[in-house]
């Protein structure tokens, strides 16, 4: 699915940037279809067409003067702002998320993430919550936003499951996942039912919940919500952790280095307007993003206890900071020359770009990451062990593929330059948690870097 080029946000489109987006009247842009089951837009710009666009321009209009951006040392402020719907095709009228077939179809193909949900639901058929074998025909299982290939309502069914309920708030999703239902031959085990889980009443409670609504920042489609009201309703024993696929969802963090964020600079382009609309959503493979230190848990949200999680209260407030890694700056410098050279930027300029993109600042990156069993009976070997599914490597936070996508706030209008190892990114971390499923989650990071 991931391919070799990011997928930016509809902050780059001219509206927002307020310019012709072109350089010296070259478009950068181009119509093509986008394959992120996260982040479902028409517009892509090609990381590697931009760069060799930018090549064919006077450099001066495109690069920057590291010395004109030295900080002075009481700290450079940095921050911001931006709601879960941004960058995402939101359905405002019915307020949900609607992700296109293609999407839908990059997250059934996922080899990280759907083959782990199956291993989790025939371990859960098979054994009970407490680890004891039992028959699978004797459990109700709930699929909570199923989507139109009712793929893990089908898994259980399949595994010998009694009965499945399976919910979708997408109609148009719902209706598809009625077909694909009676194309497979199990109207009778599956029941599709449509509308937002907090407006509908089961018939009946359920044994346990397979529940993949997991954003790039995990709780943006709003997890929180939905699961503290499924938690309270629908099932028998909802305080189990092995009654829920998966138990947990978190979200890491990381201060990063981008790109185009050092390449195309003021006047032409206006980074302070994509700061105020949407973050950057990034290829789970995409080399145009490196870290510049280790990852911090931002987001430990339990399926099976949401109320004491440390994301369960309305505004969650985190403090946090990062110390730059010199090791891991020298590492980028390498990365980012082979992008530069792959973007056939002007060959003298190469090395000075990607040494002063490397030392740069442009934000905090952050991906989730699931654990969907942290004691999963397996049901073949009979022996405990975690199933986890990481959307980038852990605990580094190097590139993998991934359907899911690293989301980058731009936090500065130009990058901060000439950072060194060991110099300390200081933020706070907060989130704005709707009581409804019908209301986004809203996000915000602000602090300072600090010099060694």
């Amino acid at each position: 699915f991931c391919s070799s080029h990011e997928h930016l946000s509809h902050a780059f489109q001219l509206d927002l940037l307020g310019t012709r987006h072109d350089v010296k009247n070259t478009n950068l842009f181009s119509q093509s279809t986008n394959h992120d089951s996260h982040h479902n837009n028409d517009i892509e710009i090609s990381r590697r067409k931009a760069l060799s666009i930018a090549s064919s321009v006077t450099s001066a209009s495109l690069l920057w003067n590291p010395e004109s951006s030295l900080a002075a040392s009481e700290g450079i402020p940095i921050e911001a702002k931006w709601s879960a719907s941004d960058g995402l095709n939101f359905e405002s009228e019915n307020k949900f998320v609607q992700f296109s077939t293609s999407s839908y179809l990059a997250m059934k193909n996922d080899q990280s993430r759907t083959p782990l949900f199956q291993k989790a639901i025939y371990n859960r058929l098979y054994y009970d919550e407490n680890g004891k074998p039992q028959d699978p025909e004797t459990q109700v299982v709930l699929d909570l936003g199923t989507g139109p290939y009712a793929l893990f309502a089908i898994i259980a069914a399949e595994a010998g499951a009694k009965k499945v309920y399976a919910i979708e708030a997408d109609p148009q999703a719902a209706q598809l996942a009625r077909q694909t239902i009676a194309k497979v031959g199990l109207n009778d085990i599956i029941t599709i039912v449509e509308g937002y889980s907090s407006s509908i009443t089961l018939p009946e409670k359920v044994d346990f919940v397979v529940a993949e609504i997991v954003g790039s920042i995990a709780s943006e489609e709003n997890a929180y919500a939905t699961i503290r009201d499924a938690h309270k309703r629908f099932v028998k024993n909802p305080n189990s952790p092995n009654n829920w696929i998966p138990n947990r969802i978190q979200t890491y963090a990381a201060p990063a280095s981008y790109t185009l964020h050092n390449i195309f600079t003021p006047p032409a382009y206006d980074w302070s307007k994509i700061r105020k609309e949407q973050p950057i959503r990034f290829n789970c493979r995409d080399e145009g993003l490196q870290l510049l230190s280790n990852p911090q848990l931002v987001e430990d949200f339990s399926f099976y206890n949401p109320d004491s999680s440390p994301s369960s209260s309305s505004g969650q407030n985190k403090k946090l900071e990062f110390i730059t890694d010199s090791n891991r700056i020298q590492e980028n410098e390498k990365a980012f020359e082979k992008e530069y050279k792959n973007g056939r930027l002007p060959p003298n300029e190469i090395s000075d770009i990607s040494r002063d993109t490397s030392q740069s600042f442009s934000g905090i990156a952050f991906w989730p990451r699931l654990i969907i069993q942290d004691a999963a009976m397996n049901f073949d070997q009979k022996q405990k062990e975690p199933i986890l599914v990481n959307s980038r490597q852990y605990p580094d936070g190097g590139h993998q593929r991934s359907h899911w996508q690293t989301v980058l706030p731009i936090m500065t209008d130009l990058p901060v330059f000439q950072l060194k190892g060991n110099d300390r990114i200081e933020v706070t971390w907060e989130v704005t948690d709707p009581s409804s499923v019908k209301e986004s989650p809203n996000y915000s990071i602000s602090g300072n870097i600090y010099r060694a």
